[in-house]
């Protein structure tokens, strides 16, 4: 029996007809006449040496065709698990049903296998339907299978579908296992029912089943995932700790905050004769050096060396970013370059920090020379490395710069997202080229790409900032008509704008549109309106804000109290001024400069000189410095009221007395 051209399927059962493969007419593959038989071992090995799926298929069909081959439940296996990595769905039904055709059985081994290959592809539902059809395959469900399926389920989150199919374990007489637990703990925890998951740990160990390493170190982990950092913590005194168990506790510990619990369990890992592994190191490495602990974190890494735990790419990527943080680039290039030499290669999110840190330190063009390196290393940059630098650029005003990495992201096939447009905008709009920066946003639109509210945040900020508050109040509108709902900070930049360019009755109209339409007042809103009022003459108004703000339970900061202050100080009522001068501390708030020089002008005109200096005196005791603008704000007093010689004299007896 031979197959025609242009089928597919092997057809070697002459009762029912199968899904035809697609055949060369001329093979390429032969058997040896001289050879009486094919052994098994044979074929799975010469199907395993076929790199190309399309040759392995073609022996695979031509040995069908032979009369010398057979193929067996364990070169069907074969197959399907190749096809399985190709996501060749349909192939793998093809070949489920010529087993069905030929009679042969599909094992649990192979059944498994398809399960496998679909839960590889995403293709949950086709698994299930699979399943529901396997007795017509020659196979029973069995636990291991059922576990399979509900793997693949917890993979893509189908949480409803996974509590039915444990129902039907039970009907098919079978009892679920460590694993079948162990999975439906992992659902649960996932789900967020933590609760429901530590009832099914005592529901294990009274069925017999006891919990093992995963089942506890699952539970723990998510325990700690919601913050209930003890509630892990007692529970895993109930057993013999492991290391991933240590290690859950230990990230748990460090997202709370509470380093130095965290602390305590390395050392009693140490206690018990647990050694901690790299990642122990690298959580509390990545915590202290996010903190700005950075000499810890570097004491950690020594002690990493010297308990011959080595680091790898995590633990020097969390070092990297801390002195890129704190403007140490200088050092962030010395692990870098350490890193390197001891055989770790950077991934794109080593580069990406290094290029983030370049970026925020204004090294813009040193960035520039870290994405070449990178690209010639076969690290391909991704889209968070290209609005990084283009976010760079825009921050300097490089058009230049951001128009040759968007060349280089374009060329090398890499889409622009919103963010990376967004970025484009921003550098656009730096560079007053407003209506090539609506033309993109137009070309957005048009891509499939649309912009998103960060995107007309930026481009009415930049509107504003060239004084166009027009033109961003009719972006405004088309923006709300496009249906991107504006947020505080669309008002805000608008706000600002307005005030800044003494359009107060649009401002004010604006506001009570904000309150009508329930838009969320934040600090910085009441801080532009304040200020708004302050520099207009209104020195009432910002006075009536304060309590409206700690209604609704926002609390000043220390641009607040220095308008505040400026503003009493205006209006002559210096007591006033220094009363909320007194208050701040209250809010954690520390005086500036600015507060201190506005507060020592109005005293000294008030009270005179002396009186003023204890206000300058208490400046300089917290640590603030007398700028220029102090020292004149002092002069212009004093000549005003005592004339040059008198000015010298007075601050000559002042400087005296007070040193």
């Amino acid at each position: 029996m031979y197959l025609k051209e242009g089928c597919s399927l092997l057809l070697r059962n002459k009762r029912a007809s199968s899904v035809p493969f697609v055949l060369n007419i001329n093979p390429i593959f032969e058997i040896d006449k001289t050879t009486t038989e094919l052994k098994e071992s044979d074929v799975v090995k010469r199907l395993r040496s076929e790199k190309n799926i399309v040759s392995a298929l073609e022996y695979f069909k031509f040995l069908a065709n032979s009369k010398k081959w057979k193929h067996t439940p364990l070169t069907y296996k074969l197959m399907i698990e190749m096809l399985g990595h190709e996501h060749r769905l349909d192939g793998i039904q093809y070949l489920l049903q010529q087993m069905k055709l030929e009679g042969i059985a599909c094992s649990e081994d192979v059944f498994i296998s398809v399960i496998t290959s679909y839960r590889r592809a995403g293709a949950y539902e086709k698994a299930l339907q699979t399943f529901y059809r396997i007795r017509e395959f020659g196979c029973r469900p069995s636990v291991r299978i059922y576990n399979h399926l509900l793997d693949a389920l917890l993979a893509e989150d189908r949480f409803n579908m996974i509590s039915p199919l444990y129902m039907n374990i039970k009907k098919d007489g079978l009892e679920p296992n460590l694993y079948t637990y162990n999975i439906l703990l992992k659902s649960l925890c996932k789900k967020g029912r933590v609760d429901a998951a530590c009832k099914l740990l005592v529901e294990m160990s009274n069925k017999g089943c006891r919990p093992d390493e995963v089942s506890y170190t699952t539970i723990i982990s998510s325990l700690c995932n919601i913050g209930k950092v003890k509630d892990a913590q007692e529970l895993a005194v109930r057993f013999h700790p492991c290391v991933p168990v240590y290690n859950s506790l230990i990230k748990g510990f460090c997202r709370v905050g509470k380093i130095s619990e965290a602390f305590t369990l390395l050392t009693e890992m140490s206690e018990k004769g647990i050694s901690p592994d790299v990642i122990s190191y690298t959580t509390l490495i990545s915590n202290l050096s996010g903190s700005g602990h950075i000499e810890l974190s570097l004491a950690i890494l020594a002690k990493m060396y010297t308990r011959g735990c080595s680091p790898n790419i995590w633990t020097y990527t969390s070092i990297i970013r801390s002195f890129c943080f704190r403007g140490g680039l200088y050092e962030a290039d010395e692990v870098f370059e350490k890193m390197i030499n001891e055989g770790i290669l950077p991934n794109v999110v080593t580069y990406n920090t290094l290029i983030y840190g370049m970026c925020l330190s204004g090294n813009v063009e040193k960035s520039f020379s870290v994405l070449n390196k990178m690209m010639r290393s076969g690290c391909a940059p991704n889209l968070i490395t290209f609005s990084t630098l283009i976010d760079g650029c825009a921050k300097t005003g490089d058009l230049y710069g951001a128009s040759e990495i968007w060349n280089k992201m374009i060329s090398i096939g890499c889409r622009p997202n919103v963010v990376v447009l967004t970025c484009i905008v921003d550098v656009l709009c730096r560079n007053s080229m407003f209506d090539q920066a609506y033309n993109l946003i137009e070309q957005m639109r048009m891509d499939n790409c649309p912009p998103n509210t960060i995107t007309f945040n930026t481009f009415i900020r930049g509107l504003c900032a060239r004084g166009r508050v027009d033109s961003a109040m009719v972006l405004f509108d088309e923006m709300i008509s496009k249906g991107c709902a504006p947020n505080t900070t669309t008002y805000n930049e608008l706000l600002d704008g307005l005030f800044k360019h003494n359009n107060f009755g649009s401002a004010l109209e604006l506001v009570v549109k904000m309150d009508r339409q329930g838009v969320e007042f934040n600090l910085v809103t009441y801080n532009t309106i304040i200020y708004g009022f302050y520099t207009a003459g209104m020195l009432d108004l910002p006075l009536n804000l304060l309590g409206k703000m700690f209604v609704r339970g926002i609390m000043p900061d220390a641009f607040t109290f220095t308008i505040l202050i400026n503003a009493y100080c205006k209006g002559g009522k210096v007591e006033d001024a220094a009363k909320l001068l007194n208050a701040m501390h209250a809010f954690n708030c520390q005086p500036d400069i600015v507060t201190f020089t506005s507060i020592i002008s109005s005293v000294f005109e008030v009270s005179g000189i002396e009186p003023a200096w204890v206000y300058f005196s208490r400046m300089v005791a917290s640590g603030i410095n007398p700028v220029m603008s102090t020292w004149s704000c002092l002069v212009r007093r004093l000549l005003s009221k005592t004339g040059s010689a008198g000015a010298v004299d007075c601050m000559n007896n002042v400087l005296d007395s007070s040193l």
